[in-house]
């Protein structure tokens, strides 16, 4: 049996007493390593340490249907990436059957400004677009919103 993970917690739990353990599990994608290495370590500032990586759409979408793999709580992923950009895996997420259920938030990285792209990734499931760059605190607090507990 797997742990009980912060995004299946039972209605009237009180999120701040997972505020010592932040077990947290992420799924970064981004198609550049640096920039998965340092949204990792962005997390790690905020106490997350259990970070997955995919490098598109196609394989974050592939880990979340994958069986054997534990499940993640939040996905952070970039807007533009080739092989499957942020907007097509957000929309292809939301609409899958088996995904839909899970109720995972995407927080969407992007340096792009354009408020007609912004208001798109939100149509199409993002929970919140974050511009690049982004300092650590900034991104703690834009988790715990998302994920409803105190990271610290």
């Amino acid at each position: 049996m797997l742990p009980m993970r912060p995004s299946n917690i039972p209605t009237g739990f009180d999120p701040a007493s997972l505020a010592a353990s932040a077990d947290l599990r992420v799924l970064v994608v981004d198609d550049q390593a640096a920039m998965r290495r340092i949204v990792r370590q962005l997390l790690a500032s905020n106490g997350i340490h259990d970070v997955v990586e995919a490098g598109d759409g196609s394989q974050a979408l592939d880990h979340l249907l994958r069986a054997d793999m534990e499940p993640v709580d939040l996905v952070i992923c970039d807007l533009l990436m080739p092989v499957m950009d942020g907007l097509t895996f957000c929309n292809k997420m939301r609409r899958d059957i088996r995904l839909k259920s899970r109720h995972v938030p995407v927080l969407l990285l992007t340096a792009v400004t354009d408020d007609l792209v912004l208001q798109v990734a939100r149509q199409v499931g993002a929970i919140d677009v974050v511009n690049k760059p982004i300092a650590a605190p900034e991104l703690g607090k834009r988790i715990e919103k998302l994920i409803g507990i105190k990271l610290h």
